[in-house]
């Protein structure tokens, strides 16, 4: 797969091309191709310096092309009750960090794809320009999640219409690979998730699935049942990779739950005199291989956060930092290099503004967080709630500390007062709360 990039000096316009496979969701936008090319054509947000030293965000405007098919903000950001989506979130659409060889997101990506090509006779095949757009069947339904599971909420999930989202997992592609008869795949890709504002957490990360089906001749020669065998395969595999990634260290396996894998882990390793989560897997529920025409295979599956590997393995201390486009950051980084040590090249004061008010039944942090960056962007450097108390007439007032800082400059008091400004109008009105 080819991926052509220009970024222009001036504007800070992205042009990127990438071969891609057609999955996408089955709506009147889309229609599923073959192979084709995915064009995105978006003026990224630049920092521009006026006369009177304002820092101020330029328009964005964007147009996806989706096997031939034009897609632009509005089909995104569209005037629907049921959509969520913040146009800041719109602009991370293509931008597919994962697919920069000499980013740290794409470093690591390139890296777990060595040890697969190494270590297995049996290519997987490697899928890491899927659209992000998916239905609810393929986010939700197609991998067993419970109809009143939390994640389908609104609080959590960016939906652009009551049937479609923008994917919260690379798990919305497993079962139409299955069906196209994929039995070996690593499926890489930008996943979107409302969550809270703090070093580690960004309403966009990018995720691994990896994928291995069985068939009843590998097990069965074993002397072991299926499941067993798959989950020995699993943790062999797995131990095998963090080794490729963090060398000799110690390891440890956790029984947790997914929707979607029984038996499931975790894997904890012993890093930096910490243990540490590295992913999560476990044997694929039969329903999901017998929806698939998979009814006599066995199969397992795992799933890993990029941003919180290349945060440890490169030394990383803000998730922001990831979307940086200063060549302070990005030439500290080179195609296959993995684990080089960012060298912080500066440290801006943060600027601390706390807001206090009365909530209702319907407020969520998660809402708070999303008017926060959708003012602020990525000034935004934490949200955190201080404070609450009820009172006697049985109301309840929280009080937030909003962080804003800067990973390039210094801010100015103007500005950070125009955003706080902004954020409490926005509060008050959107979320329906009465500031104190």
């Amino acid at each position: 797969m080819k991926m052509l990039m220009h970024a222009s000096s001036g504007g800070s316009l992205l042009r990127v091309t990438v071969a891609v496979s057609g999955l996408c969701v089955p709506s009147n936008l889309f229609r599923r191709y073959g192979f084709r090319h995915y064009s995105v054509s978006t003026a990224l947000p630049s920092i521009s310096t006026k006369k009177n030293n304002k820092y101020l965000s330029q328009p964005i405007n964007a147009v996806l092309d989706i096997g031939g098919t034009k897609i632009t903000k509005d089909d995104v950001v569209k005037d629907d009750p049921t959509n969520n989506v913040p146009d800041s979130i719109f602009t991370k659409l293509g931008l597919q960090l994962h697919n920069r060889d000499k980013h740290p997101i794409g470093i690591l990506k390139n890296a777990i794809y060595d040890y697969f090509d190494k270590n297995y006779t049996t290519e997987f095949t490697k899928f890491d320009n899927l659209c992000p757009i998916v239905s609810l069947k393929q986010n939700f339904d197609d991998v067993l999640v419970p109809a009143d599971h939390v994640s389908r909420s609104y609080n959590d999930t960016y939906y652009i219409d009551a049937q479609t989202v923008l994917r919260c997992h690379t798990s919305a592609h497993q079962a139409e690979l299955l069906r196209m008869g994929q039995t070996h795949f690593l499926v890489t890709g930008d996943v979107y998730r409302r969550d809270s504002i703090d070093s580690t957490h960004y309403p966009v990360f990018h995720q691994m699935e990896g994928f291995r089906v069985f068939s009843p001749d590998e097990w069965e020669k074993s002397g072991i049942n299926s499941t067993s065998y798959a989950a020995e395969e699993l943790k062999k595999c797995l131990e095998g990779l963090a080794r490729h990634l963090f060398g000799a260290v110690e390891m440890r396996w956790i029984d947790a739950y997914f929707p979607f894998t029984s038996p499931s882990f975790e894997l904890e390793i012993y890093f930096q005199e910490k243990w540490m989560e590295v992913l999560g897997c476990g044997v694929v529920e039969q329903e999901i291989l017998k929806r698939n025409g998979r009814a006599d295979n066995v199969a397992w599956a795992f799933g890993l956060g990029l941003e919180r590997l290349a945060m440890v393995l490169f030394e990383i201390p803000d998730i922001r930092l990831f979307w940086s486009n200063d060549e302070r950051f990005t030439s500290q980084f080179s195609k296959g290099q993995l684990g080089v040590k960012f060298k912080q090249f500066s440290k801006f004061p943060p600027c601390y503004k706390d807001m206090s008010f009365w909530i209702n039944d319907s407020f969520t942090e998660n809402n708070l967080c999303e008017i926060v960056r959708g003012v602020a962007g990525d000034l935004a450097e934490e949200v955190q709630l201080i404070d609450n108390f009820t009172n006697k007439k049985g109301m309840t007032s929280h009080c937030y500390r909003i962080v804003f800082r800067s990973m390039e400059r210094s801010l100015t008091d103007e500005e950070i007062n125009q955003l706080q400004l902004k954020v409490r109008e926005e509060v008050q009105s959107k979320l329906n709360v009465v500031l104190r």
